[in-house]
């Protein structure tokens, strides 16, 4: 890494403990803005689709479209995370995180003043589109971008702990939204959900969000090219130098990706759509279990800088190869049921999201750092996480909902074998 020797860059490496820590909170305030704003679409969707979506038809498809336009902002994801990943290479990580949050929260406050169906027919949903692809743009590049933040600005001997903060956050996002939904849901009517209780949510993440960028003013850069041409990589230039790396995220995320949007967004609508659970008390159980997620987070963040990250890696893709089936199985119509095999996988996915942005950034210089893991890790996702509810759903409507669950288990399989054969990252030196 290229290194500054003005009052605004310094080696991330020696950053004095409270300088990180103030680099990290600004991090994940931002961060988790940005994933409230994101899945408070799939806790919502219960409420909207039948506003947004053509009226009086059947509740199934209107689910089904409302997990399509899901879907559809993961397919913008890649190209965030080139488009920011690449700003963030060639002008600062700063600039690219202030980047993301206001895009994302103007794409909250146009969801909360989305006309009907009603009002303006088809323009509805396909406005809908339109926003959610632009807040798919923002969060391809702020997952990355910020993860690397984080790790650069981790003091010696502790990225571990410190990337594992990023899923703290967006944990915290993803509890907040299935929070703020839980507590709409038991204040207001069925009805008053249906007709403007779920714009409360999409406001209050636009106002998160000029929050987050506020406090994400005050950052220290962590890295900044120098001055010549070469010096400024271009969008691809990863894909020439660290191609191995680049394949190594596609694999280390294929069946986390697909497991984590299971478990932390799905598996309440799963849960009622197989074995008939009630909206709002699955909004409840996934708030416990979300609060009992983060909460792992930085215990394990702190064992994987002691042990390693691979072993916890390996941990989670054979918990999940063998105890999908099983754990999916299991589902009955009763709250503990749920609330247990939720907190089962909580614990196996914290294998793989407390160590995940350290590994991937241990694995790339600088240079090419954000671009590189932005654009693969998007593509992953997009390809296989994003589309997992709407593959879960489409199975059983069709009477095949016990084939969803192999294909979680096929998945996470492959990225087992990946990292069994991938190198031990934990000493590595960001260069």
């Amino acid at each position: 890494m290229r290194l500054d020797t003005s009052s605004e860059l310094s080696s991330p490496s020696a950053l004095p403990v409270d300088r990180g820590r103030r680099q990290l909170l600004a991090a994940a305030a931002g961060n988790l803005t940005e994933w409230y704003d994101w899945l408070a679409y799939a806790y919502l969707s219960a409420y909207f689709a039948d506003q947004i979506f053509p009226p009086n038809g059947d509740p199934m498809v209107q689910t089904l479209s409302a997990f399509a336009v899901f879907a559809v902002g993961f397919a913008a994801r890649p190209v965030g995370g080139l488009l920011f990943g690449s700003l963030a290479d060639r002008h600062g990580r700063r600039a690219a995180m202030a980047a993301t949050i206001t895009l994302m929260g103007a794409g909250q406050l146009a969801i909360a003043l989305l006309p009907t169906y009603q009002q303006i027919g088809i323009a509805s949903p396909v406005l809908l589109v339109v926003v959610r692809l632009a807040q798919g743009l923002s969060v391809g590049g702020e997952s990355t971008v910020s993860a690397v933040f984080v790790a650069e600005s981790a003091p010696t001997g502790r990225r571990g702990l410190y990337s594992s903060i990023g899923y703290v956050s967006g944990n915290l996002g993803q509890l907040l939204a299935s929070g703020v939904a839980a507590l709409l849901a038991a204040q207001l009517t069925t009805a008053q959900m249906h007709s403007f209780g779920w714009r409360l949510a999409f406001g209050l993440g636009a106002v998160a969000c000029l929050t987050g960028f506020w406090i994400r003013r005050g950052t220290r850069e962590t890295y900044r090219p120098g001055p010549e041409p070469a010096d400024r990589p271009r969008p691809f230039d990863f894909l020439r130098d660290n191609p191995r790396e680049a394949a190594l995220v596609v694999g280390m995320t294929l069946g986390a990706t697909v497991t984590f949007y299971t478990w932390t967004t799905f598996l309440p609508t799963y849960a009622r759509l197989t074995v008939g659970f009630d909206p709002d008390s699955t909004l409840v159980i996934s708030t416990i279990a979300l609060a009992f997620f983060t909460a792992l987070q930085p215990l394990v963040g702190m064992v994987s800088d002691r042990v390693g990250r691979k072993p916890l890696l390996i941990a989670f893709g054979t918990g999940f190869t063998v105890l999908t089936v099983p754990l999916l199985g299991l589902l009955r119509d009763s709250f503990w049921s749920l609330l247990l095999i939720s907190c089962a996988g909580m614990v196996l996915l914290t294998g793989y999201t407390a160590v995940s942005g350290a590994v991937m950034a241990e694995l790339f210089p600088a240079r090419v750092r954000t671009a590189g893991i932005g654009l693969p890790y998007a593509i992953t996702v997009a390809a296989f996480g994003g589309t997992a509810p709407y593959l879960a759903t489409t199975l059983i409507d069709r009477g095949h909902a016990d084939w969803f669950p192999w294909y979680v288990t096929g998945l996470t399989l492959i990225s087992t074998l990946v990292y069994a054969g991938m190198r031990e990252t934990k000493g590595a030196t960001l260069t």
